[in-house]
């Protein structure tokens, strides 16, 4: 009685899960529960044919393995091609150069970056103990924080 209740309703339990996972989808853009719903669509199809409700479960589990390691895979792929390689933010910044504005203390000071932005910077722990004078050119190797870390330029044009 409960089987033959179970394979006669199992659409509506395919179509609720179907769409409970497309909402999913729309929220996460993973297509991960994009891949779930075309499980549950071959779960749907397979009731419809009249199919057993383990036959039902056991088509959209296989359909769903197979559509989220073989389909997502190159989805994801070839959506990720023409994406922007520029770096930004502080990537952006990373060896980018710049100019001494006010010397350093204590190895602390500020510089003018190539972008135009002044920055609170300190002087690299790998940077020998000399000092650093205004109008000097210097390298960004690191961000930490709102603070630069910076290495003198040793004479590179920038």
């Amino acid at each position: 009685m409960i089987v033959d209740f179970l394979t006669m309703y199992a659409w509506i339990f395919w179509v609720a899960l179907l769409l409970i996972f497309v909402i999913v989808e729309v929220i996460t853009v993973d297509f991960t529960f994009l891949m779930l719903a075309g499980g549950c669509i071959g779960g749907l199809i397979a009731g419809l044919l009249g199919a057993p409700f383990w036959a039902q479960i056991l088509i959209a589990g296989v359909l769903a393995l197979l559509l989220l390691f073989v389909v997502r895979p190159a989805i994801k792929r070839s959506l990720g091609r023409g994406a922007d390689q520029t770096p930004t933010n502080v990537a952006a910044l990373l060896g980018s150069g710049g100019t001494v504005t006010t010397p350093f203390v204590d190895g602390q000071g500020h510089v003018k970056l190539a972008n135009g932005e002044t920055w609170t910077a300190r002087l690299s722990q790998a940077t020998t103990d000399r000092p650093v004078d205004t109008g000097e050119r210097v390298v960004v190797t690191a961000i930490e924080g709102a603070t630069a870390i910076v290495v003198p330029a040793e004479g590179t044009a920038l």
